[in-house]
């Protein structure tokens, strides 16, 4: 076990070295950077200065140079200019947009985008649980059909149409204010119990958006996964053994059941800090994603840069664990390589 986890690990490093190149490589691939547009705006309005300002930017982030230049720097590998010392030595580089530091730029946004995707991840896992169990064991009932239709509703149904009638219902019936994460009494200020109950009667409603399609899906699988299992010779043994119908469902079929759940750590990280970003426009939610496309539109490449590689780095460390809790939770995937030998 101690070997598979450092394989795993110095796996891990190679893998967020490729990805850095790759994650480079595109945000300098479109013609132009945010420097260019600004200097070809401002010498539209018959700024005489603004070439010296752009070249003077330019040179104080490393932009004049060549291209390996600019990723070893942008890296932390190389001496870069002063000021900036790299991803690897925790400096995120400057957003031209927003005219600041990468890290004050993301702000309360990991927070709040946290705070959202969470809630989202168990509500989504409270809700389809249950109701996969339930699907499973009862096959072809009116109940797995009733709620096999409502999960292919969910799936059907588009996130933003669901986000603008549930926004409706939520100013009509409670009368929250539409769109936000909270009032706009609470936008500038600092943590505090009536932000916090603000934020939680905003919340309900991206929590329902967001996890309504990921709740069809997880319903449909865990549904497929364990009626594979329940067909299994082992589950008629632990019948014949006198195992109770509830401790056997537990204690063998739905523990196998859950290894696709467990691989989707992997996904679930970076998901966290995305978070879903057409709906989070649509609701006009102070998130990441919102932040991450617009960085992306205006070619802001320390701000766009610096968000992809915490999303593969979560990626990669999502892996990780996802691999481990499956080596622990699956007997046969721990003994596999001991097996085949």
């Amino acid at each position: 076990m101690f070997n598979y986890l450092v394989q795993r690990l110095l796996i891990m490093i190679p893998t967020l070295v490729v990805i850095s190149f790759l994650v480079f490589v595109i945000i300098q691939l479109p013609p132009g950077d945010f420097l260019s547009n600004q200097l070809a705006e401002l010498q539209s309005q018959g700024d005489s200065a603004a070439t010296e300002r752009i070249q003077f930017l330019r040179a104080e982030y490393g932009l004049d140079r060549s291209f390996l230049e600019q990723y070893v720097i942008w890296l932390g590998v190389w001496p870069g200019p002063d000021g900036f010392a790299g991803m690897l030595q925790g400096d995120m580089g400057h957003s031209f947009e927003f005219d600041l530091p990468v890290t004050a730029v993301v702000g309360d946004r990991i927070w709040l985008t946290v705070i959202v995707s969470f809630t989202t991840i168990i509500f989504t896992w409270l809700v389809s649980f249950p109701i996969g169990i339930y699907s499973a064991t009862h096959q072809y009932s009116w109940g797995d059909h009733s709620l096999t239709f409502l999960g292919f509703l969910g799936l059907a149904t588009p996130n933003f149409l669901l986000a603008l009638v549930l926004l409706y219902l939520a100013n009509v019936w409670f009368g929250t204010e539409i769109g936000g994460l909270m009032d706009d009494q609470y936008l500038d200020q600092g943590w505090s119990f009536g932000k916090f109950v603000s934020i939680l009667e905003h919340l309900w409603v991206p929590v329902v958006v967001i996890g309504t399609s990921g709740t069809a899906g997880m319903i449909r699988r865990l549904r497929a996964n364990l009626l594979d299992e329940l067909q299994k010779q082992y589950v008629a043994t632990g019948r014949a053994k006198g195992l109770g119908r509830f401790r056997l469902l537990m204690k063998y079929p739905l523990r196998m059941s859950l290894n696709p759940f467990i691989a989707d750590i992997g996904n679930l990280l970076p998901q966290v800090i995305s978070g879903a970003a057409i709906v989070s426009v649509v609701l006009s939610l102070p998130t990441t994603g919102p932040m991450l496309l617009q960085a992306l539109e205006s070619q802001d490449q320390f701000l766009a840069g610096s968000f992809l590689m915490g999303l593969a780095l979560l990626t990669v460390i999502g892996m990780f664990l996802s691999d481990v809790a499956l080596a622990f939770l699956d007997p046969r995937i721990r003994l596999g390589a001991s097996g085949s030998r």
